[in-house]
């Protein structure tokens, strides 16, 4: 099993403390190309439940992603584990899928590569 890198974890952990969004970031994990902006575990959570809950099938799982549902958990405060993309897409070839972008969650300890920032294609 791989090790988390450090400083990965640590630039996960100013995006949970400040609560920001705006950390454009590329990572190579299971051999995809992911990139995207980072969001705080929480304003990820709460994103996916809102997609969920307009849809007619999956509005019942909304519920497990709500970002108040979590607030207690014991692990709370801990170093994170995983990265919380949203706007990101998986680069495949000459596009990035889905166009518009999506959401992901990421194991830290799967990255085996990473880059600041986000690779977008033009189509010029």
């Amino acid at each position: 099993m791989s090790n988390a890198d450090e400083l990965l974890v640590d630039v996960a952990a100013v995006v949970e403390s400040e609560q920001s969004n705006q950390m454009s970031l590329t990572v190579v994990t299971g051999g995809a190309v992911i990139t995207g902006r980072l969001a705080p575990e929480a304003v990820w959570r709460q994103r996916v439940s809102e997609i969920l809950r307009d849809s007619d099938r999956l509005g019942p799982f909304a519920g497990v992603f709500t970002a108040d549902e979590t607030r207690d958990r014991p692990d709370r405060g801990k170093r994170p584990t995983h990265l919380h993309f949203h706007v990101a897409r998986i680069l495949q070839g000459s596009m990035g899928i889905p166009e518009t972008g999506g959401m992901y969650r990421v194991a830290i300890k799967d990255v085996s590569g990473w880059t600041v920032g986000d690779f977008s294609y033009s189509d010029s």
